[in-house]
C-alpha cells in the first residue's frame, strides 16, 4: 500500500473547506433491511406506506440517491412472487399476504422513482430460515425437494452444489426483473454461510454427485461462480439495463494467503464464504461491487484505510461503492491531526480521494441514517452530501446519451415532452433541472446548480434565474443541456 500517497491525499482533502463542492456523480445508497424488522408486521398497510414514505423523505434529505431494499430476506417475498411465499416479516406469518393487499416492492419503486432515486432489489440467495423454530408454509419449495436443502447450525439453506438450486434462484431473479421496474438486483455477503468453528458445511451428497474429484473449496467456489454468471445472463437477457451488484464481506483475501490480497488478517471471502468476488468483476458478471468496510480506520486486523485503497485498485473496470457502518463510523473519533468527533468526514473524503477507483458509498443500516444517529443525517444533508448527486453512468451497458430536451416556460412553469419509451436502455427515465445566476454561468459540472432530479415533465420554478434541463436514460447517461430559459 502506498501509505505516503494516501496520507497526502487525505491531508489535501482536509485542507479544503468543509463546504467544498461535492461530486456531481456519486452513488449515495442506504440499505433498508426487512429481516427481523418486525415493525412492518405490526403496522397496517397504510401505516407501513406512511412509514416508508417518511424513511425515503429522510434519506433524500440526507442526500441519498439509491435505496437497497431487502425484498427476499430468506427464500420469501415482499412482493408478488410466482415462486416463493409472502415474508413473515411483512405479514407476521410466512405465506400470508398482507391485508389489505399491497405490494411493498412496487410501492418502493414508485416512491423512489418519484424522488429521482434508484431502487435496488436486495435478495439473499441461499438462506431459507433464520432459526430452528421457524415454520415454512406448506407450499414452500423445501417440501417439494427436501434433498436440495441442508441444515447448518440452526438454519436451513439451499445447497449451492445442486444445479437445480441455481436454476430456481435464477427463476426468482427473472421473476422480479421481468415484472418490476427495478434499477438493479443486489446481493450481500451471504453466499456459503459464515463458518461455524469445527463444523463443516454438510454438502457431502451434492459433492458426491457433482464434485468430480475437485478440491472441495474449489468446487464450492465454482458453484458460487456458476450462480453469479447465471444471474448475470438472466438479467441481461430480460432487461440489459438492470444492473447486478454484490456487497461482499470486506476482505477478498489476506496478503499472507495471496500476493494479490490486502494487508489484513481477517476472515476471507475466497476461503471462508467461497465467494471469489474479484473473479466476478474480472469476468464482467457484476456491474458494481460494494465491499462492507465496516471497520474503524485504525483497526489492527482490517484497517478501513488499507481496504479502501485496496478495493479502489481492484475494481477491474466496474463501479466500486464502499459499504459504511453508520454506528461504527459515528462512534469513533477520527485520527490525529483531525479533531472530528467521528470518522464520517475522513471516510467519505477518503473514498473521494480515488475518483477512478471508488464511485460512492452506501450506509448501513439506512434506519440509522433516518434516526439521525449521532447527527449523521445532519452532517450529510448540510455538508458531505449537501448537493444533489447523479448516480454514475455505466459505459459498459451503454454510452449513448439522450437527445436534448426542448424546454418551454409559461407563468413560471417549465415543461417539456418525454420521448416514448421503447423498452431499451436508451429510454429516458429521469430529468435533471439546473438553476444558474445567468446564461454565462451555465455549467453542467456544477453540482450545486442541480435543483431536482425527477421523472416528471414539468417543474415549478419558484426562484429567479436561468434554468436548463437534461435527460437521463437507464444507463444514467446525460443529454446535453437544453436551451437556457430565464425566469424573472
Amino acid at each position: 500500500m502506498n501509505k505516503k500517497f494516501l496520507l497526502l491525499a487525505i491531508c489535501a482533502l482536509f485542507a479544503v473547506s468543509a463546504f467544498a463542492q461535492n461530486p456531481k456523480r456519486e452513488f449515495r445508497g442506504a440499505w433498508m433491511h426487512t429481516i427481523n424488522q418486525w415493525q412492518y408486521s405490526k403496522q397496517s398497510t397504510e401505516e407501513n406506506k406512511a412509514y416508508l414514505i417518511d424513511q425515503l423523505n429522510l434519506l433524500q434529505k440526507a442526500g441519498c440517491n439509491a435505496v437497497i431494499w431487502q425484498v427476499r430476506p430468506s427464500a420469501d417475498a415482499l412482493y408478488v412472487s410466482n415462486y416463493e411465499p409472502w415474508s413473515r416479516f411483512l405479514s407476521g406469518k410466512a405465506g400470508v399476504a398482507p391485508i389489505p393487499m399491497w405490494d411493498p416492492l412496487q410501492f418502493m419503486i414508485d416512491e423512489c422513482h418519484a424522488r429521482g432515486m434508484e431502487l435496488h432489489a436486495w435478495l439473499n440467495p441461499y438462506r431459507v430460515t433464520t432459526s430452528e423454530k421457524e415454520e415454512l408454509p406448506v407450499n414452500h419449495i423445501f417440501y417439494q425437494y427436501p434433498e436440495r436443502f441442508v441444515r447448518y447450525g440452526s438454519q436451513l439453506y439451499f445447497d449451492p452444489g445442486w444445479p437445480e438450486n441455481i436454476e430456481f434462484i435464477s427463476n426468482v431473479v427473472n421473476d422480479i426483473v421481468s415484472h418490476y421496474d427495478v434499477d438493479a438486483i443486489h446481493m450481500d455477503d451471504y453466499f456459503y454461510p459464515y463458518p461455524i468453528v469445527g463444523v463443516d458445511f454438510p454438502d457431502d451428497k451434492s459433492y458426491a454427485v457433482y464434485g468430480n474429484g475437485m478440491d472441495r473449496g474449489d468446487w464450492r467456489r465454482q458453484n458460487c461462480d456458476k450462480l453469479i454468471e447465471k444471474l448475470h445472463t438472466t438479467i441481461v437477457d430480460a432487461k440489459p439495463w438492470v444492473r447486478f451488484g454484490i456487497s461482499p464481506f470486506g476482505i477478498w483475501r489476506n496478503k499472507k494467503s495471496d500476493p494479490r490480497g490486502s494487508e489484513t488478517n481477517g476472515l476471507q471471502n475466497y476461503d471462508a464464504l467461497y465467494a471469489d468476488v474479484l473473479l466476478w468483476t474480472e469476468k464482467g458478471w457484476v456491474d458494481y461491487m460494494m465491499p462492507q468496510l465496516y471497520w474503524e480506520r485504525e483497526h489492527k486486523l482490517a484497517s478501513h484505510d488499507i481496504l479502501n485503497e485496496w478495493w479502489a485498485k481492484n475494481n477491474n473496470g466496474r463501479h466500486m461503492y464502499i459499504g459504511q457502518s453508520v454506528n461504527r463510523t459515528m462512534d469513533k473519533a477520527d485520527l490525529a491531526p483531525s479533531a472530528e468527533a467521528s470518522q464520517l468526514r475522513s471516510k467519505i473524503e477518503m473514498s473521494r480521494a480515488f475518483p477512478d477507483g471508488i464511485h460512492g458509498n452506501c450506509w448501513w443500516p439506512g434506519y440509522s441514517v433516518t434516526r439521525n444517529y449521532k447527527g449523521i443525517a445532519d452532517s450529510l444533508a448540510n455538508d458531505l452530501q449537501s448537493t444533489i448527486a447523479l448516480v454514475p453512468a455505466y459505459p459498459w451497458i451503454s454510452t449513448e446519451a439522450p437527445a436534448i430536451v426542448d424546454v418551454k416556460a409559461k407563468d413560471g412553469i417549465l415543461s417539456w415532452i418525454a420521448p416514448a419509451e421503447e423498452g431499451k436502455v436508451t429510454d429516458v427515465v429521469r430529468y435533471v433541472v439546473y438553476r444558474f445566476a445567468d446564461k454565462k454561468s451555465v455549467n453542467l459540472e456544477d453540482a450545486s446548480a442541480i435543483v431536482v432530479v425527477t421523472p416528471n415533465t414539468t417543474f415549478e420554478a419558484n426562484e429567479k434565474g436561468v434554468y436548463v434541463v437534461t435527460a437521463l436514460n437507464r444507463a444514467n447517461n446525460e443529454s446535453p443541456a437544453s436551451k437556457p430559459v430565464e425566469i424573472k
